[in-house]
């Protein structure tokens, strides 16, 4: 049976103790996929005013392209994945109507993003409208779109192979009704996110044969309020097959990602930084030959 251990370290100089190697000797000896990620940006395309009193002189798009570029030139296998609300926030997506976030994130090479809540701002015939200005797709797998313009446009998810590692990634969206005035999700059915997932899961991991299964949701990471309420922390308890969740919704900082065991007591990575682009996201994946992998994490300030 393969051995699936995830280490996730803030210092990139942190011994990987996981198969007795040495994070030196590990990567000399393995495929290498980061994995960066943002959430909850919300039309923040510049960075904060040096007197802002939480997030003097951070964020801002320019810079955030300009370490992922950095990051691409260490390593050229990136994937670069945003988790919901793009949209909302700021002056530019009321003039603009999401056609700069858009076009900013194409630049950048964003490979893809699922739906959040204020995605539906400006109706789901708004966003549609901008679509053609994301050279990117969107995914969402409990979202049911069949009845909108979105159909067919809106993938359930997308398969990328990076180096002969093959990543399945599936997204999730939270509850809109209650959330988002009725008449701008329109027909858009809401589905069970726990079930949806583990389906997903299974098709990616065990049907398409992904070595690496990861949700892009924006469900939340945790609602110490409601106990009872879905969110990232109680899906990958319920699931299985899911390697790495990366979340939104909620703005939770996270310095590093949270190791969590699964339904079947199997590690699963739990991440989310923030809002408002302050912070990008990064997991790296070591494979060895026969597709054992070890992970680090951390959160990137801007």
């Amino acid at each position: 049976m393969k051995r699936r251990e995830f280490i996730e370290k803030t210092a990139a100089t942190t011994a990987l103790v996981g198969l007795g190697l040495s994070m030196s000797s590990f990567k000399s000896a393995s495929k290498h996929l980061t994995i960066l990620h943002t959430n909850d940006v919300h039309s923040y395309i510049d960075p904060f005013p040096p007197t802002h009193p939480k997030n003097p002189s951070m964020g801002g798009v320019a810079r955030r392209a300009a370490l992922i570029e950095s990051i691409r030139k260490e390593n050229p296998n990136v994937l670069l994945l945003d988790a919901g609300d793009i949209f909302q926030g700021t002056p530019y997506f009321n003039y603009y109507g999401g056609e700069l976030e858009f076009k900013l994130m194409s630049l950048m090479k964003y490979d893809l993003a699922t739906m959040g809540n204020h995605d539906f701002d400006n109706g789901i015939d708004g966003f549609h409208a901008q679509l053609p200005h994301a050279k990117f797709d969107f995914v969402s797998s409990n979202y049911d779109f069949r009845n909108t313009v979105l159909n067919g446009l809106v993938l359930p998810y997308k398969i990328f192979n990076k180096d002969g590692i093959k990543v399945g990634i599936f997204g999730l969206g939270i509850a809109l009704e209650g959330l988002v005035d009725k008449k701008n999700y329109k027909e858009t059915i809401y589905n069970d996110p726990v079930g949806v997932a583990q389906d997903m899961a299974r098709l990616l991991k065990h049907e398409q044969k992904c070595d690496l299964v990861i949700c892009l949701s924006h469900i939340g990471y945790q609602y110490k309020n409601e106990p009872d309420k879905i969110c990232d922390v109680k899906l990958a308890a319920l699931t299985q097959d899911i390697d790495l969740i990366i979340g939104g919704h909620t703005h939770t900082f996270l310095d590093k990602p949270t190791v969590l065991k699964n339904a079947v007591g199997q590690d699963v990575l739990v991440n989310q930084v923030g809002c408002y682009g302050v912070n990008l996201g990064r997991v790296d994946f070591y494979f060895e030959s026969d597709k054992e992998k070890l992970a680090q994490g951390k959160s990137i300030v801007v």
